[in-house]
């Protein structure tokens, strides 16, 4: 009898719900389709964008015959690291004059949350702590919490944030989960376009959550996904992490050019640390180098040298800038039309949440039996939690899935 295989105790595991979502319409045959799920921006044709930016400085990088294909640094391409830091702190930021910001070249906003998670847990508020209780908003992409337990964490919390009944922020709930918080806890924030809610704290509310955390001696760990993104504007998009920096706290703030780049499948990421001094941050750039290396050794070099050319280069950068702008200004059209049809086919409830939401995803409020009449009856594809990625609408679909979210929202309750 042959010997029984070695992964034959291995369980299946569920499949990751956005891929499996995209998988599914990849295979309905149904000429109405929508996808509203995927995480990416899409034209109005409903296609990819490579930036223009972003292949004039391809073929900068291609003909440029001193570049080659030796390692890089540990913790990345300096001029990169840099000027991701740069970006999210502001060029003019106390703390870079300062000398007290490092930056981690990281596999993404993705890399960045794990190298930042893995150095909590091993140096913060004592020596190889998992029991550091980390907060979360209620929902948060799914990813956060899975990050924070895969580096060890064992005591994963939530704060509440959004109100189902008004379809928006829950402050006074996320204030008193954050007075209540042990000292030292470390809270996951959202820098903007919180995902998956679209719903972000104004400057007042953001000052509110940040004379709380300090009170309270809370660690905050921004994610920052979606700069310039968000609201066309790239120093609105980062007031809340530099707000907090100006109040004097050492922060992480992990950082992805995904989406503001177009350079989904390059992993380009990098983590920003503010510190109290200078020593203090080259001494956790140090143990976070140790944690690279058994991770990934060495980032890829192509991403981050797009990014560090077009942020070091005044022309490119401005071009660069209006390219996230188009994006922006597309996304926050497809917001207007969608609310302005739902509202005109009288449909039940409020739908102003649609506008006053930012960035790529609406949380809709649509529930979950309307979510799979949508999917099963329509060929709408969406999140079970009823986000839709904006990007999916398109002029040409809009009456379409208007209509269809009327229906569903008459017809299921």
């Amino acid at each position: 009898m042959a010997a029984s295989s070695v992964f034959s105790g291995v369980p299946a595991a569920a499949p990751v719900a956005v891929f499996k979502l995209t998988a599914d319409f990849r295979e309905d045959c149904d000429p109405r389709k929508v996808n509203l799920g995927v995480g990416a921006y899409r034209t109005d044709d409903s296609q990819p964008w490579v930036l223009p930016v972003v292949k004039k400085v391809e073929q900068q990088i291609a003909s440029d015959a001193s570049l080659n294909h030796e390692y890089l640094p540990i913790l990345g391409l300096p001029e990169f690291r840099s000027s991701a830091s740069k970006i999210a702190l502001g060029g003019d930021s106390k703390a870079i004059l300062e000398k007290r910001v490092g930056g981690v070249q990281c596999l993404g906003g993705t890399g960045a949350l794990r190298i930042g998670a893995e150095f909590l847990r091993r140096w913060y508020n004592g020596t190889n702590n998992p029991s550091t209780p980390i907060y979360i908003s209620s929902p948060s992409w799914e990813n956060h919490n899975a990050v924070f337990i895969d580096a060890g964490f064992k005591d994963i919390r939530t704060y509440r944030y959004w109100d189902a009944a008004k379809r928006g922020l829950d402050l006074q709930g996320f204030l008193q989960d954050l007075q209540k918080a042990p000292d030292f806890s470390i809270v996951l924030l959202h820098a903007c376009a919180h995902n998956p809610t679209g719903t972000d704290p104004t400057p007042d509310e953001w000052k509110e959550i940040a004379e709380v955390m300090k009170v309270r001696h809370l660690f905050p760990f921004f994610d920052s996904a979606y700069q310039g993104f968000a609201s066309g504007n790239l120093d609105k998009d980062a007031w809340a992490v530099r707000y907090f920096v100006s109040k004097e706290f050492e922060l992480f703030c992990a950082q992805s050019f995904s989406k503001n780049f177009g350079l989904y499948n390059e992993r380009v990421g990098n983590l920003t640390i503010v510190g109290e001094d200078t020593d203090s941050v080259q001494r956790a750039l140090s143990q976070m180098e140790k944690i690279a290396r058994t991770t990934w050794s060495n980032p890829p070099s192509q991403g981050a040298r797009i990014v560090a050319t077009t942020l070091t280069s005044s022309d490119l950068f401005v071009e660069w800038k209006s390219n996230v702008k188009t994006m922006a200004d597309r996304v926050l059209l497809m917001r207007s039309e969608l609310r302005s049809r739902l509202e005109k086919l009288g449909t039940p409830g409020t739908w102003n949440h649609i506008t006053d939401q930012i960035g790529m995803f609406s949380y809709t409020g649509l529930n979950s039996k309307q979510v799979e009449y949508l999917i099963k009856e329509k060929h709408i594809y969406l999140m079970a939690s009823g986000r839709i990625n904006m990007c999916g609408l398109t002029t040409k679909n809009l009456d379409y899935v208007a209509e269809s979210i009327h229906e569903a929202v008459t017809k299921i309750h």
